[in-house]
């Protein structure tokens, strides 16, 4: 099955930014991410799949860490996925070599996140953006996140990158719903909601699609919501949107993302392993909360050794 690519949803609908396995002595597990990504696309209804997100622990593990789990990615699920590549740093040189590894590697798109902690001007994100734009001819996801960048990419500055004919779509971490079906209303910019908590809203406000993290342990249950909108079923969708609160709750508000998710693929049994320094490995007074939270919200984990 080929990736599901429309013009008005150039990466797929449902992705997931997809965690890093690693084995217990802190290395990459490259085929632990094979598995994973086989078991999104092929069980879980992704027809897309971000590499080298946060969510996949992009600021501890070096450019041949990510290039080796972005070329087993692609190798296993390239055919009938979207795989975006998080190319995004605080680094416009180091963005620019990530961004040409990437096309490289066999990526479909790019991701790049707004630089974070050294907050440069809105004339700063754009240059930024655009030399990464420009470096590769692969098409653009933006991810304005200022809760972690420390800066959003504001209005203007989105209309402007709009301009760019690579620049085709917006993951947005803002929450600010009105000031981006602005964006929206005024560029062909396709908008991709990055925050769990706000996915139905996002569908609400035009929203073509989620890029996840709870979509780690239910994908098929996004994508379900996203179809059950688009074809006007919003009470059905609403009803997805319920059950899921606890799974929610439990993954995006309690600690760090990354912990969460990785311990939540334990207790499905999936590849998912210790995380990095300077995070910390859930729990046990955590991971069994989360398991509570899970079966919940409907999702099937293993039994409890």
């Amino acid at each position: 099955m080929a990736p599901s690519t429309t013009p008005d949803a150039p990466f797929g609908r449902m992705l997931t930014a997809m965690i890093t396995p690693m084995r217990a002595d802190g290395s990459v597990d490259v085929d632990g991410a094979a598995e994973l990504a086989a078991h999104l696309v092929d069980e879980c209804r992704h027809d897309g799949l971000v590499i080298n997100g946060t969510t996949g622990e992009s600021p501890t593990t070096n450019d041949a860490e990510k290039e080796s789990v972005l070329r087993a990615v692609v190798e296993t699920v390239g055919d009938r996925a979207v795989i975006v590549f998080g190319a995004g740093s605080n680094d416009t040189r180091h963005s620019i070599e990530l961004a040409g590894m990437a096309q490289r590697a066999g990526a479909d798109g790019l991701l790049t996140v707004c630089p974070y902690y050294n907050k440069p001007p809105q004339e700063g994100i754009y240059r930024h953006m655009t030399a990464i734009a420009d470096a590769s001819d692969l098409p653009v996801m933006l991810y304005d996140i200022p809760g972690r960048a420390g800066v959003p990419i504001e209005s203007e500055t989105l209309i402007r990158l709009a301009a760019h004919p690579r620049i085709v779509a917006v993951k947005d971490a803002k929450a600010d719903l009105f000031a981006s079906s602005q964006v929206m209303a005024a560029t062909d910019l396709a908008y991709y909601s990055g925050d769990d908590n706000l996915n139905l809203a996002w569908l609400s406000q035009g929203a073509v699609g989620f890029v996840s993290v709870v979509g780690h342990v239910a994908g098929a249950e996004l994508h379900e919501m996203i179809e059950l909108y688009r074809s006007g079923d919003v009470t059905g969708a609403l009803a997805i949107h319920r059950r899921l609160l606890p799974v929610v709750t439990a993954i995006m508000t309690r600690t760090q993302g990354v912990i969460a998710v990785k311990a939540a693929l334990s207790l499905l049994g999936k590849p998912s392993g210790v995380v990095r320094a300077p995070l910390v490995d859930a729990t046990p007074e955590f991971t069994a909360r989360l398991r509570e939270d899970l079966i919940t919200g409907g999702i099937k984990v293993e039994a409890a050794e």
